[in-house]
């Protein structure tokens, strides 16, 4: 299966890794998947870590489910501020409803703990967010990738490219 013209969301918040959102959209860019920098406000540009700008495409509220095959969601402190967003939980529990592949790296994850995404699946994420996954109903495995049906979880950016082959695949059927 082609994944050209495949849609992905990746979800954007101040304060993300920078290599954990960049690496994965350029990788689904060059295989041809049209990509939307999603967050809570259409336009704004919001600041790494390190303070590196990305201006959001669209705003969590504007999109649905249905608009896109697949989510990613980046690491960093950037998380913690997307599960404060009503709407960017919303897309990521309607995404995950649907069955489609959610990603998550590193302190991703604990968007899918304000979720029912993790619950019963196996998981990894950062060390210091195991107790938050396994207290969302997750087992925890340490590995660089771990795939349960549709979700997709990753430790930290050592781990990009099984992550991100991992999403291409499933993306691909």
């Amino acid at each position: 299966m082609s994944l050209q013209g495949k849609r992905v969301a990746v979800l954007l918040e101040q304060q993300y890794h920078e290599i954990e959102l960049w690496y994965p959209v350029y990788r689904m860019k060059e295989a041809g998947i049209l990509v939307t920098l999603v967050a809570p406000e259409a336009g704004k540009t919001y600041l790494s870590k390190l303070g590196y700008p990305a201006k959001a495409d669209a705003a969590a509220g504007d999109v649905s489910a249905s608009q896109f095959d697949g989510l990613i969601i980046p690491g960093g402190f950037g998380p913690d501020y997307i599960r404060r967003s009503e709407a960017m939980l919303n897309l990521t529990r309607d995404l995950a409803a649907a069955g489609k592949p959610i990603a998550a790296i590193c302190h991703g994850p604990w968007v899918l703990c304000s979720t029912t995404a993790l619950k019963g699946r196996n998981a990894t994420c950062f060390s210091s967010i195991k107790d938050d996954v396994i207290n969302a109903g997750a087992n925890y495995v340490d590995q660089e990738v771990v795939v349960d049906g549709p979700i997709i979880t990753s430790r930290k950016p050592d781990d990009l490219p099984a992550f991100t082959a991992a999403f291409l695949k499933a993306l691909a059927g």
